[in-house]
């Protein structure tokens, strides 16, 4: 029984064998198999990668996103009570009407200086705080003499605050201050003495000064322009200076030149007058007679 069976195993696998579809449906599902595999393998691969991937598109997006906060943050007034404040020294401006110049000069010792920032006081005339008036990292902390205590802040952009005439400090070098924190209190200071208690204040792009009261309320994103223009400004400045140096210059040479020939003008007029004189002795020597001329007058009568 068991041999019967066997065999007619045995015959079907044959009669499968000689099947023509049998082969190629063989070599088709091997191939499905292996295809399968390699498709599995290459998945597994790729899962690491890919995470690593989407983290640093997420970084990428963070830092972005970071960056344009940071570009969108406006420039805001270094008080926090905008409200009582008044602006008692002005940047100088050379494009300025002739008043707004005149606010942006200050005098020290008999001598006129050009403000490279604002003065801002109350109007009370009493201390108040001073804030950061954007986002950055405190750089630098000193004392001058003439201008009291000084906070530097870095920003995004090449961009730093300046602030000077502070009577107290409440930050620290290296410390990450948000926009709004406060940095010390208003005091006075030497070099702007009429100001009483106020804050100097000043706005750099590139290490180049600009006008802070242009861009109060403005995003951190206008300065991009601002020191083509500042420079294009004081260009203008240098050259009307020397343009005016020249024409003093001139002045100077033509007025040299005058009293050059004032004398030699002079001159002349007194070799006229001499000339003159001499005629006239020489006509009056002609019409008076001489004492021999007259003693042969005496003999002839």
């Amino acid at each position: 029984m068991r041999e019967e069976n066997k065999r007619a195993s045995k015959n079907k696998w044959s009669q499968m064998f000689k099947k023509k579809w049998f082969f190629p449906a063989v070599y088709m599902t091997v191939a499905a198999l292996l295809l399968t595999a390699v498709v599995w393998y290459q998945n597994i691969g790729n899962q690491l990668p890919d995470a690593k991937k989407g983290d640093d598109a997420t970084n990428l997006h963070d830092e972005e996103a970071q960056s344009v906060m940071e570009q969108q943050e406006n420039i805001q007034m270094p008080i926090a009570d905008e409200a009582q404040a008044e602006i008692v020294t002005k940047f100088y401006n050379y494009d300025a009407d002739e008043k707004s110049q005149k606010d942006g000069i200050i005098l020290f010792q008999n001598r006129y200086y050009q403000s490279t920032g604002l003065g801002i006081a109350m109007a009370d005339g009493e201390t108040f705080d001073v804030v950061a008036s954007l986002s950055g990292k405190v750089s630098e902390i000193k004392e001058n003499p003439l201008l009291g205590n000084v906070v530097i802040l870095e920003h995004a952009n090449d961009v730093s605050t300046y602030y000077a005439s502070l009577g107290e400090v409440k930050v620290k070098e290296g410390d990450e201050l948000k926009q709004g924190d406060t940095i010390g209190a208003a005091g006075k200071n030497k070099f702007m003495k009429d100001n009483g208690t106020h804050v100097h204040f000043e706005l750099h792009k590139n290490n180049i000064k600009v006008d802070p009261e242009k861009y109060f309320n403005q995003p951190l994103s206008k300065l991009d322009d601002a020191e083509a223009e500042q420079a294009e400004i004081e260009e203008k400045a240098k050259q009307s200076e020397n343009d005016q140096k020249a024409k003093q210059s001139e002045g100077e040479e033509k007025a040299e030149e005058k009293a050059e020939d004032k004398p030699a003008e002079q001159t002349d007029e007194a070799e006229q007058e001499n000339g003159k004189q001499d005629d006239e002795n020489k006509d009056s020597s002609e019409e008076e007679p001489t004492p021999k001329d007259a003693d042969d007058a005496k003999e002839d009568k």
